[in-house]
């Protein structure tokens, strides 16, 4: 009966609530509605007044949420309180001797104040770059709308439509990445300096750390560099030629282009006279006379090698505890500058020679040491054309050259370099390797399958090393990889034995250091002392650095190194033989011709060179066997001066042939493999020739004609052009380069 009467008081407290609720509502919201209503309008000015302002206020309470959204990823990059000193390192390098080579980074330079800076250098400046700098809030909306204009008008980027503020917050937080989640980052960036820094403090930052060429941060150090002198004492002509720079500091660099240059200096003058800062007198002394820049054509700079190694030093500093506020660094590499410029003019002359005729515009070398230090780097032909280094950031095919990873892992599991596999036809799916020539060779040891860069060999032995299954054994093959050091991502594919996957130069030269270093893997490094500018030793590789890892036995790295050094010495790669020094190594050469390569060791050194085109098309039939083993053998060749040669693993120290068949050889593997144009004349060249004998002869029988009536002329001796009897034949076979030796990719 309690909980009978307990419930029913319950259910009528309830039914009360409710109701006094709904009444309290209902009362409440009729006020609302009596109070509201003295704001009522009606007619015309709803529709002009109040309509318009409900939805400005609706789209910018959206708007203003949006903004807060895209500004997340922005406002992330200035997390760290010493956002302010996180770009200034300053780095000098030296070679592994202790030569100054170079430098990167940005040295803050307090020691000029904004007010000691030519009041033209502030002006050149300001006109080019931002006539509106002191008036806008870090984002010029009519100077970004002027930049459309005449971008739209001229079909083309014209004009830049980005504040110094931009610019700056691009040089402090983000990368140089064409993109629109930059653009947008960079604009809320700006506006965040703005709040964070006065104006002066935003210029001066800018002209201290803006990239000005040649290696240089700064119109304090550009000054240095490009004139020999202070930013105090550059002239009007000078200071027009410094602001240029900022829009394309490699384009306009005066020790690269010094007509174009100038160019750009008179269009800075026309801007400084436009922008109402100098007059068109004022500005004709530097019209006359424009600046001239030092002459630093003959300073060689391994520019490839030194943006590495600070990319390499800017990981390093981040390692160091956070109490370290040290910015300028003396760091000592790895590198040898007597053979970075071999390698450099090696794959110079190479391209300058043969480029032509093989249809390949771009090469990358890298030269390691046995503890991962890399003695060379070649990332292109022309920094000064293109700064995209091939050697670390391109990934491409290294085609048979990745074929040891395979044949390691089969070493691994049981095969012997004896083993015997039949090379004959296989499918995985519906996809069929083929070998060059679309033969097979029945039977074959793994020592012949490697020799003759068979392709089948390392499929059969992917499917064998999975027991039947094809996923699993390639799954073997890239943990062998990985234990040599190959980062990149490998790509699962049926063809990932025969090279399909892509690598990048330097991690391929420094996994193969893994076979003469008696199996044990290394990292590529070019830092080997770091020392401050005072120099305190604050870190060194062989103390603090990775230390080796043992990735395969040292019996499995001798038996490769014995199977490699058959494909120098009677395989595809027979143009990297060098006299007296044992080497091992292996060619590569992708689908169409698009990449060819050679990776190769000696008991000292290894090392990858890479051919091809940027931009993927076909070569001209080149292969790993041709300008690549060429260019190889002559890094190695000056790698190996005055050093003592090592015995190789496996294979021992070589044999040193006499000279008379040491040249004999290299006259028949030179006539074999013949790697570049032909040894006789083409039909045009012949022809051009001759037509400059006749021009000769008719050129000196009119001066002979002239100097004396009752003279001859003494007869002249003829020059006669002596052609083979198969000319036709021989010129128009050699003009085309020689066919790959035996395989599809070797």
């Amino acid at each position: 009966m309690k909980v009978r009467h307990f419930l029913l008081d319950l259910d009528a407290r309830i039914d009360s609530g409710l109701f006094s609720s709904g009444r309290g509502t209902r009362e409440l919201w009729e006020r609302y509605s009596t109070f509201m209503d003295r704001f009522h309008v009606g007619s015309w000015k709803r529709w002009l007044f109040i309509e318009p302002l409900s939805e400005a206020a609706t789209l910018g309470l959206g708007g203003l949420v949006l903004m807060l959204a895209l500004a997340q990823s922005a406002f992330r990059e200035t997390s760290d309180e010493d956002w302010l000193k996180k770009s200034d390192l300053a780095v000098t390098f030296l070679d592994r001797y202790g030569n100054p080579i170079g430098s990167r980074g940005i040295k803050h330079n307090d020691s000029i104040p904004l007010e000691d800076f030519p009041d033209n250098l502030i002006k050149a400046t300001l006109a080019t770059e931002d006539r509106r700098f002191y008036d806008h809030f870090g984002i010029d909306i009519a100077g970004t709308a002027r930049a459309l204009v005449t971008n739209a008008q001229a079909g083309g980027v014209r004009q830049g439509g980005s504040s110094i503020s931009q610019q700056l917050a691009k040089n402090l937080f983000l990368t140089n990445e064409r993109t629109i989640e930059r653009k947008v980052n960079e604009a809320f960036l700006a506006i965040w300096l703005e709040t964070r820094l006065t104006k002066n403090e935003i210029l001066k930052l800018y002209l201290d750390r803006a990239y000005m060429g040649g290696g240089t941060f700064g119109v304090d150090g550009a000054a240095h560099f490009y004139f020999n002198k202070s930013a105090r004492d550059v002239t009007l002509a000078e200071a027009a030629m410094l602001a240029g720079l900022f829009k394309a500091p490699t384009k306009y660099a005066p020790h690269i282009n010094l007509p174009a240059a100038r160019a750009r200096a008179n269009q800075v003058l026309d801007n400084m006279v436009d922008a109402g800062f100098m007059t068109e007198g004022q500005v004709f002394g530097a019209r006359r006379n424009p600046a001239i820049a030092v002459d630093r054509r003959q300073e060689v700079s391994p520019n490839y090698y030194l943006d590495w190694a600070f990319d390499e030093m800017r990981r390093l500093v981040e390692t160091f505890p956070k109490s370290y506020v040290e910015r300028v660094f003396v760091v000592r590499t790895a590198i040898d500058m007597n053979v970075q410029r071999t390698a450099e003019a090696a794959v110079e002359n190479q391209l300058r020679q043969f480029g032509r005729d093989y249809h390949a515009t771009q090469a990358a070398a890298v030269l390691a040491d046995l503890d991962g230090g890399i003695r060379a780097m070649v990332g292109g032909r022309d920094y000064g054309a293109s700064q995209f280094n091939r050697a670390v950031d391109a990934m491409r095919q290294p085609g048979s050259s990745f074929k040891p990873y395979v044949y390691t892992a089969a070493l691994l599991n049981g095969y012997t370099p004896k083993s015997v596999i039949l090379d004959g036809p296989v499918c995985i799916g519906n996809w069929c390797p083929q070998n060059y020539g679309h033969s097979y060779s029945g039977n074959v040891t793994l020592t012949q399958a490697i020799t003759r860069s068979i392709n089948v060999v390392p499929v059969k032995i992917s499917i064998a090393l999975g027991k039947g299954s094809p996923k699993a054994g390639r799954a073997k093959i890239v943990e062998v990889a990985r234990k040599f050091g190959i980062k990149a991502p490998l790509l699962d594919t049926p063809s990932l034995p025969i090279g399909s996957t892509e690598v990048s130069v330097v991690e391929h030269a420094t996994a193969y250091v893994t076979f003469p270093n008696k199996g044990r893997a290394v990292a590529p490094h070019s830092v080997l002392e770091v020392r401050t500018g005072a120099g305190d030793l604050v870190w060194r590789y062989d103390r603090d650095g990775p230390k080796p890892t043992q990735a395969i036995p040292a019996s499995g790295a001798a038996d490769m190194a014995e199977m490699m050094s058959h494909v120098v010495s009677e395989g595809t790669a027979r143009r990297a033989a060098m006299d007296g020094i044992p080497t091992a190594g292996k060619t590569g050469t992708t689908n169409a011709y698009r990449d060819a390569w050679f990776a190769g060791y000696t008991g000292n050194f290894a090392a990858a060179v890479w051919y091809g085109n940027d931009d993927y098309s076909p070569t001209n039939r080149m292969t790993g066997g041709s300008l690549p083993a060429q260019t190889w053998r002559e890094i190695m060749v000056a790698a190996h001066q005055g050093i003592e040669i090592r015995e190789l693993p496996g294979v021992g120290m070589g044999t040193k042939n006499p000279a008379a068949a040491a040249s004999a050889a290299m006259a028949a593997n030179a006539q074999e493999q013949k790697p570049g144009p032909p040894p006789v004349l083409t039909r045009r060249g012949a022809d051009i020739l001759l037509r400059v004998e006749k021009m000769l002869d008719d050129a000196g029988k009119s001066v002979g004609r002239t100097s004396a009536n009752d003279e001859q002329p003494k007869p002249r001796a003829s020059t006669t052009l002596a052609f083979p009897e198969n000319y036709a034949a021989a010129g128009n076979d050699a003009a085309k380069p020689a066919p790959a030796p035996t395989t599809r990719k070797n």
